[in-house]
Formats: structure tokens, sequence, C-alpha cells
């Protein structure tokens, strides 16, 4: 479907584009949107249930064409990323269309549009984000940590094979598919993306802390910025702390650029030699010396067995604590609204099966994701500026969240609210 009324190919009038906009399916033809699920400078996500397959839930991505105006372009964008690796997507390059998917990369499903909004169907995932669930496990080790990693390369290395650089790699973008333990991880979050075959990249984007030296020294660059986020993720995943922080901007990005962080006593005293060699060749200054995702993966401490299973939870959860606190009051509340929303949703319809059951004989099933996602963020915080335990908002649904096109500023540490 064209965005904002645009055909692939000629000009059309306003009039026209109202009314092709007209002869369109509408979304709340096949969804019945639900609960508030986050809100955003341009955009608001909520929870969706198919009227097809009633039970089954997704997050739609509601976006304002008058709040948008100007910005139409990092949209469009956005949606052609994202479609490059929908299951719907067939380039006729590939015989098997479902190789354009990966399981660690959240899918848009469908697109809408009317005269005032945009609607991305994006896949639900529900098991919260990357350090929310480290700090609420018992037990965490450098083999958890090697595990998460192997993930995101693996997604990130198929990203850069389709042509695509993430560039806004951070943990609040890295959520977990469900509440199981044994979850996979998700990247999500593609605002910032770029396709390598859409020009040269030299636009200085991404998230203080994250940022790779190249981006910050405003040369062009490419897919190796990746590759320094997840170093700096790895980092954070053994110890707790960024390696690069300063109240002060201008002290960030020196330290970033000259490639200057440490692994500080005590804190990286049990962490094996090659975790730290593996940081060091994803956090090279030099370009042309860092690893690719390809050697990243190939590296011991992600392929062989050089990941110890030393207990480091206590130590890194602490620290993840203290250095990535956030205000949940607003996380709490949107998780409130989905269960009461998910709550009704269920009550109703058990009660539906249960008349249907009466008269018929017969009751009605609900597919598994309905009830995996009532069992998200059960606890509610009191209030504004309540700080609640990461196990009361670990279970989250969240969905990509409006990006600026400039490097954002707002926290140093690179830890969004």
């Amino acid at each position: 479907m064209p965005l904002f009324g645009k055909k692939d190919s000629g000009k059309k009038t306003k009039a026209r584009d109202i009314k092709e906009l007209n002869k369109q399916v509408s979304i709340e033809e096949k969804y019945n949107l639900h609960g508030l699920l986050g809100t955003g400078a341009f955009s608001e996500v909520r929870l969706a249930e198919s009227k097809e397959t009633p039970g089954d839930h997704f997050a739609v991505k509601i976006i304002d064409k008058k709040a948008l105006k100007g910005k139409e372009e990092s949209l469009e964008n956005e949606i052609r990323v994202l479609r490059r690796f929908s299951a719907n997507h067939f380039d006729g390059k590939c015989p098997d269309e479902r190789r354009l998917t990966h399981p660690n990369i959240v899918q848009l499903l469908e697109t809408y549009e009317d005269k005032s909004k945009v609607y991305l169907v994006m896949e639900l995932v529900t098991g919260g984000e990357l350090f929310d669930r480290i700090v609420e496990k018992g037990s965490y080790t450098e083999k958890d940590a090697s595990h998460l990693i192997r993930q995101i390369l693996e997604a990130v290395d198929y990203m850069h094979e389709q042509g695509v650089v993430h560039r806004d790699l951070k943990p609040e973008n890295l959520l977990y598919y469900s509440a199981e333990d044994d979850s996979k991880i998700m990247i999500s979050d593609f605002g910032l993306s770029k396709m390598e075959d859409s020009g040269i990249m030299a636009t200085a984007c991404g998230t203080p802390g994250y940022v790779a030296p190249e981006v910050l020294a405003q040369k062009p660059y490419g897919k190796a910025v990746d590759v320094w986020s997840i170093g700096v993720i790895s980092y954070i995943l053994l110890c707790g702390y960024p390696p690069f922080y300063d109240e002060n901007d201008a002290n960030l990005f020196a330290q970033i650029l000259k490639g200057e962080f440490e692994f500080d006593s005590p804190y990286w005293d049990e962490i094996s030699e090659s975790a730290k060699h593996f940081i060091r060749n994803l956090m090279c200054v030099t370009v042309e010396k860092r690893y690719t995702c390809k050697q990243a993966l190939a590296h011991a401490w992600i392929s062989g067995n050089e990941a110890s299973s030393k207990n480091i939870h206590g130590t890194v959860s602490e620290q993840l604590k203290k250095n990535f606190a956030k205000s949940r009051w607003k996380q709490a509340y949107y998780a409130a609204t989905v269960i009461r929303q998910m709550q009704r949703m269920a009550l109703s319809s058990n009660n539906s099966s249960s008349a249907n059951s009466d008269s018929t004989g017969n009751s009605s099933t609900h597919k598994k994701h309905s009830t995996n996602a009532t069992a998200v963020g059960a606890e509610t915080a009191s209030g504004e500026g309540t700080e609640t335990s990461p196990a009361a908002t670990a279970h989250i649904l969240r969905l990509p969240q409006d990006q600026s096109s400039d490097l954002e500023t707002s926290n140093t540490n690179g830890a969004s609210v």
C-alpha cells in the first residue's frame, strides 16, 4: 500500500488520494484495537486482536500524519527496512519467502493507512527488556551472556547480509519474545536503520554511549557501527555498567573517539580473558581492524567453550540496578492497562464460551499467545515517582519508539526512559 496517499508512479491530486484511501480496507475491519502500550513523539502503540482469529494478539503502532509532517521519509524508510524482514516480502530473488525472515527480528506484519494515520501491525513480544530479565534471574553466567550475544550477532549478521544497518543497537531495543526462561531475544526499533544501497551514511545518529567513534567523527560509516554497539552491550552484560560514561557529553564523546575503556577491578577480576579479548575486538577504534559479525560469531567465547560458568549475577545485577535505574511508573501503568484489557477480553470470551457450551455443549479455545500475554506486567505502580521492583515491570510489552534523526543526548549513559 502506498504511504501518505502516494502511488508508486505518477502524481495524484489530494481529492483522488482521499478517494483511493477510502477504497482501502480499514484496520478496524480486521482488528479490534485495545489498551495503550506506549507513546512517542509522533505515535502511540496499542494492543490489537485479530477479528479473523480471536485470541491472536499483535501490537499496532499508530502514527499521526499531521505530527509527522516533514518527516515522512523517515517513516517510509523504517517501513521499507521492516518489509525487507517480513514473511510477506518477496523480491523475486529468493525462491523461499521464509528465508527473508529471521527469528530474532521483530516483524512488521501489515500496514494500513487512512486520511490522518498510518498503522503498522507488528509482532507482539511479551518477555520484557534485556536488563530487567537479567536482574530477575537467580543465576547468571558468562555462558548466559555469550548465548545472548550470539543471538544478537546472528540477527545483525543477517541484517547486514540484506544490506541493512541498524544504527541504534542498545539494550532497550533488545526484548525477550516471551516470559519463558528459554525465550529468544528479539531486535526491535528500526527507526534509524538504513539500507546501504540508499546512499552514503554520514548522519550523526544513535544513542550516546553506544555510538561508534566514526559516527562522532562525522566520517562516512557502514555496518561496523553495529558491531561497536554490540561490543558496548557485551561489556555491560558482563559487569553491569557502561564502558564510557561522563556527565558531560563532550567528555563522553572524547572517551569514545579514543576508545578509552578499562576492565576495572574488582568487577572484571572473575571475567575470562577470552571475554575481554572478544570485547576489545568489537570495540576497536580502527574500523578496518574491528571484527565483522561473522568474525565475532567465530570467536571462541561465542562458538567455543571459553565462556565461564561462574555465577556473576550478584555483581552484575547490583550494577545494572545502580547504573540503569529507570522511573518505571509509566511502564507499570501501561502494563496494568494491558492486563485489564486482556482480562476483560478473556472474561468476555469465557462468558461467551460458557453460553455456547450451555446451549450447544461446545466451548472455544484460545491461542497460546493470548495466554502468555495475560501474564504480562501483573503488578502496578502506586503513582508517579514510585519505584517498582524489576520483577514488577520485567514483562511489559514494548515496541519500537519514535527516534530522532539526530543524536540523542538526553541520557549520556545511553539508558533511555
